[in-house]
């Protein structure tokens, strides 16, 4: 099982749409994808406030928008 974090926002249209690529990868890729309110922790605003979404993989690399569902399969296959 491969675990990634979304990190998100309120409101990000963007943020919907990389939600969406994981899901439909999510049964072949066995993802567990927990979505990270960056809003309520100044530390991610910092971090993370002009690149979301991010999406943070099991060996603490990320990649953040624009991306696409290849890009996530590339990064998940050399893990």
């Amino acid at each position: 099982m491969n675990t990634l974090i979304l990190y998100t926002t309120t409101g990000c249209h963007l943020c919907e749409l990389a939600d969406a690529i994981l899901q439909d990868l999510a049964s072949q890729y066995q993802l567990t994808i927990i979505p990270t309110e960056i809003g309520d922790d100044d530390d991610l605003v910092e971090r993370y406030g002009i690149r979301i979404p991010v999406v943070q993989f099991a060996d603490n690399t990320d990649i953040g928008w624009p991306f696409d569902q290849h890009d996530i399969e590339r990064k998940l296959t050399q893990q």
